[in-house]
């Protein structure tokens, strides 16, 4: 039997080791600005064509590389940061296994232009494919100038699969923010097709975090610092009242390392409880300090999931830290019974109707209305009628004629029909039944501001309003958004809304798209844009939010397929421009509500899955009446 293992060759598996470390354009920039960082960079310039697809160039004015090291630093393995296992647990720098220029080497062609400070010349280095076409001693400034481009020109299965220029340009910059959150001592500058889109100098972190989301969220930010011999945790979170559904930004750190860590969040939003509204999320940026020896940063190939060793502890001193930020703040709202400083209730004798007596009345103490001799009081005119029989005259009839309504006194719903008290068992409408709806009542009924109750052929149909009305302005701004002839109605006082830079490439995605569902927006540059247009019927909503909204819903989802793109757009709207639960429908209005939803081809489902309608069936209820 002949052997069949075999090892594979070095160009292979740099392409195997390239798809863990090396999966988009902002792979390669967070790579090579990381190891700037380690160089001792104090400015780092990253220039970006195509969103990267075409060239990526990242120099800095760091330590710079010796001939020897520069050969060696594309070599699988090969770091200056570690020298035996040990190492491991006592990291401080950014990258360490010697992968990154290795597996950038494997999959796009680089140029190195590198020279250590003091040194006449430097050394420039030429490898495409992880195959070394040229080396040779050059004129540079001192640093590194690293060039890469055609990205996965030798893999083109990889290639295919990148995204719009637009989402690869958003996952740059959502890399590129991390890294400049992390180091404000360093200054940065970021360009895209030569438009400068970022330009940060060294300064304080509060500065910089107003630097990268602009001059706004500082109003929102308060300042956290707590130290204790396990774990150093600094930074700031939001006040409640800047609280958000989408959008909000938020951040741990750790040594200098972003990372994701579900568990510490919960602390932070334990810490809000009672204070945002449920389902919102505030911003926070957190920074933790550690001993290395109590973390490990090398359980994912992206360094972003890192493990604590005292993580329930962390979590206490990080959940304290906030309420307590929250408590000194006064972001916690209080009651204050403080007196000092009111005014004084004038006394009644110094008011103008002192002399105003209160009204008296007089009786009759001899009277008894038992006694029919009596003589009556002598406020009454007459003798009062015996006749009492006349006083219910017509309220036989008055209740006979009055509406059946029912008034239930602990909740204020009505119900115009009988009360079911009994469990129930109801079950989705069968759409092909068109002759049940053929034989639908044109008289509904609305229970509880929320559910609509008409009468089909098989029975008792239950309609959820707002889901109803999903469904039906879904398909509207679909087939908006498909023809392209949304309806815009003028605005007389333009909105402005202002995106961070890393938002700009998503709404310029979706822009077109925008303008199909009835959205007119002009650029005004840096980030803003004016609303000068909004859809038809979405009076009294609050444009600014919903287009931040659906930016953001865009950005979740991702846009792998513009159709996704199109739905979640239309879906976003119509959630927003959808009547509430509690809102009161006139019977025509639940009339055509319910003519609506049954003009769609699925009524019985949102777009996200939600069921609709139920049906009551008739034997059920008469099962209720045995």
């Amino acid at each position: 039997m002949s052997d069949i293992i075999r090892l594979l060759p070095d160009s292979v598996a740099n392409q195997i080791a390239a798809g863990e470390v090396i999966q988009r354009p902002a792979s390669v920039i967070k790579e090579l600005v990381e190891n700037a960082i380690d160089a001792g960079a104090q400015h780092i310039d990253v220039l970006v064509t195509d969103a990267g697809k075409s060239s990526i160039q990242v120099i800095d004015d760091g330590k710079g590389m010796s001939e020897t090291d520069a050969r060696l630093s594309f070599e699988r393995h090969a770091t200056s940061k570690i020298r035996e296992a040990a190492d491991l647990f006592a990291l401080r720098t950014m990258g360490f296994r010697g992968e990154a220029l290795a597996s950038i080497a494997a999959v796009a062609q680089v140029e190195l232009r590198t020279c250590v400070e003091g040194e006449e010349l430097g050394t420039k280095l030429v490898i495409a494919g992880s195959k070394v076409e040229s080396q040779e001693a050059i004129s540079c400034p001192k640093g590194s100038n690293f060039c890469v481009k055609n990205l996965f020109f030798n893999v083109p299965a990889r290639r295919k699969f990148l995204k719009s220029n637009q989402t690869e340009l958003s996952n740059i910059l959502t890399e590129f923010e991390r890294i400049a959150l992390v180091n404000p001592n360093v200054s940065f500058t970021l360009y895209h097709n030569d438009a400068e889109l970022f330009n940060l100098p060294a300064i304080q972190l509060r500065q910089r975090i107003m630097g990268v989301f602009g001059k706004k969220i500082n109003q929102d930010l308060l300042s956290l610092d707590v130290d204790t011999t396990m774990v150093r945790v600094s930074g700031f979170v939001g006040r409640p009242e800047s609280a958000r559904k989408k959008g909000a930004r938020q951040y741990f750190f750790v040594n200098g390392r972003y990372m994701r860590h579900p568990y510490f969040h919960k602390a932070i939003m334990d810490a809000y409880e009672h204070l945002i509204p449920v389902g919102e999320q505030v911003s926070y940026f957190i920074y933790f300090d550690v001993d290395p020896g109590n973390i490990d940063v090398n359980i994912h190939p992206t360094k972003t999931e890192i493990k604590f060793e005292n993580e329930q502890a962390i979590w206490q001193i990080l959940a304290a830290a906030v309420k307590e930020t929250l408590g000194k703040f006064n972001a916690v709202p209080s009651i204050d019974f403080d007196t000092e400083g009111m005014p004084d209730i004038p006394a009644f004798e110094s008011s103008p109707y002192a002399g105003i007596q209160p009204p008296k009345t007089t009786y009759n103490p001899d009277y008894n209305p038992f006694n029919t001799s009596a003589v009556p009081p002598s406020s009454y005119s007459s003798k009062p009628s015996r006749d009492w029989e006349q006083l219910y005259e017509g309220l036989e009839h008055h209740s006979s004629a009055q509406h059946i309504q029912k008034s239930y006194p602990d909740d204020g719903d009505y119900f115009t029909a009988a009360s079911m008290e009994q469990p129930v068992t109801p079950t989705l409408y069968d759409h092909s039944e068109e002759a049940a709806m053929g034989e639908k009542s044109s008289q509904h009924y609305q229970f509880k501001g929320r559910f609509i109750l008409t009468s089909v052929k098989s029975g008792l149909m239950i309609i959820d309003q707002q889901r109803a009305h999903i469904r039906i302005l879904y398909d509207q701004y679909l087939e908006q958004i498909t023809r392209r002839q949304g309806a815009s109605q003028g605005m007389l006082f333009p909105d402005i809304v202002q995106f961070p830079v890393s938002e700009v490439p998503v709404l310029q995605e979706i822009m077109e798209d925008l303008s199909y569902l009835g959205f007119e927006l002009t650029d005004l540059g840096g980030g803003s844009y004016a609303i000068n247009g909004i859809p038809s019927g979405i009076e009294g909503l609050n444009p600014v939010e919903l287009i931040q909204s659906m930016v953001h819903t865009a950005m979740e989802k991702g846009g792998k397929v513009k159709e996704e793109v199109q739905s979640n757009l239309a879906l976003t709207l119509a959630k927003a421009a959808a009547i509430v639960p509690g809102q009161v429908l006139t019977n025509e209005e639940m009339n055509g509500l319910v003519d609506g939803l049954f003009a769609v081809a699925t009524p019985n489902y949102t777009p996200d899955g939600k069921t609709v309608l139920s049906v009551l069936q008739e034997d059920e209820l008469e099962k209720l009446f045995k």
